[in-house]
């Protein structure tokens, strides 16, 4: 493990740095940040060290208080962003390279947190399926009845999803719209996004909702000769909203609100928007960049376009729990 990736314990003392170095605390798997962090400390000298994660970050760096050593705080899921800076543990920052890279709706309006790179919620498709355009708003149509497939609603994929609907329609046409998604599905929503493509090569439906990424994942081979097979079966179509775009989440990055080292920690999230950063991004784990004309993954780029939908993802998170009683109420996963 290289010292641009390394590890450390916090104690009961501050921890003193050089303005060489910065701290990073992250959910992120390790995997998909190291080649990150491994290329800016090539590229600047700055020692990045990191601290992995599972969950309560927010928790972490509120008991920490002033005295935390935590520089910059990354975490995947728009929700997860917000949730930080909702709970008083990140700073808002002005970086015009940053504003210039990020799409307006993919960052905090006033600087508390940034989308670094995304994920769409796409469409799998039987590859002989007559299908070239799709509709967010077509998964409640009747002429799909016994033939979709997704997983759990109450998963955060798909109540990220379902809030963006409810931020385009409302709650009561969000209801009709699910109760008519539920009568169309193939089996119980469950499983993973993969098991999408599995059950449309094993004849269980027709189409399947799922993030863009995983495809990446099964093609290249990275998880196993069966999910070759899955990621061959399909097509993958962009839906859009009738009235705006493709529904998509991230992984982001804010900077923390006692950063002992808030210069370095601004200049490390303007590197992640980068060009050479971006194309990492892109590489690691088939991720769409967030910066405009940046390098996106063959297999992800085959897709087409990406049209993103114009809804703060801001505005998105707020629909949460709006969305998982809706998803209760219709019995969505009965």
């Amino acid at each position: 493990m290289s010292a641009a990736f390394a590890a450390f314990s916090l104690c009961a003392l501050p921890v003193t740095v050089s303005a060489a170095e910065l701290n990073l605390y992250t959910t992120r798997e390790p995997a998909l940040i190291a080649p990150l962090l491994e290329a800016y400390t090539a590229k600047t000298g700055t020692k990045v060290n990191t601290v992995f994660l599972k969950d309560g970050l927010a928790e972490r760096v509120a008991s920490e208080g002033a005295a935390s050593p935590a520089d910059i705080l990354m975490a995947v899921d728009a929700g997860n962003l917000v949730d930080l800076a909702e709970k008083g543990v990140t700073q808002p920052i002005e970086s015009a390279t940053l504003n210039a890279a990020v799409p307006e709706q993919l960052r905090d309006a006033k600087g508390y947190w940034f989308g670094l790179s995304m994920r769409a919620r796409v469409l799998y498709a039987a590859k002989d399926v007559d299908l070239t355009a799709f509709n967010y708003e077509d998964l409640a149509d009747p002429k799909w009845k016994g033939k979709i497939c997704i997983r759990s609603g109450q998963h955060p994929y798909n109540t990220a999803l379902f809030a963006d609907y409810i931020a385009h329609y409302g709650e009561a046409e969000t209801e009709k719209w699910l109760s008519g998604v539920k009568d169309n599905l193939a089996r119980k929503a469950a499983g993973g996004d993969r098991d999408g493509a599995k059950d449309i090569l094993g004849g269980v439906c027709d189409i399947a909702i799922a993030n863009s990424y995983y495809v990446g994942l099964m093609r290249s081979g990275k998880g196993g000769e069966d999910q070759v097979k899955w990621g061959d079966a399909i097509k993958v179509v962009l839906p859009t909203f009738k009235n705006g775009g493709t529904q998509v989440n991230i992984s982001g990055a804010a900077v923390a609100k006692h950063a002992p080292n808030k210069e370095e920690a601004v200049k490390l999230l303007e590197y992640l928007v980068s060009d050479e950063a971006q194309k990492i991004y892109a590489e690691a784990n088939y991720e769409y960049p967030v910066k405009a004309g940046a390098s996106v993954d063959p297999i992800i780029a085959s897709f087409g376009e990406l049209k993103i939908d114009s809804k703060p993802l801001a505005e998105i998170v707020g629909y949460r729990k709006e969305a998982s009683a809706l998803v209760d109420k219709v019995g969505f996963d009965n």
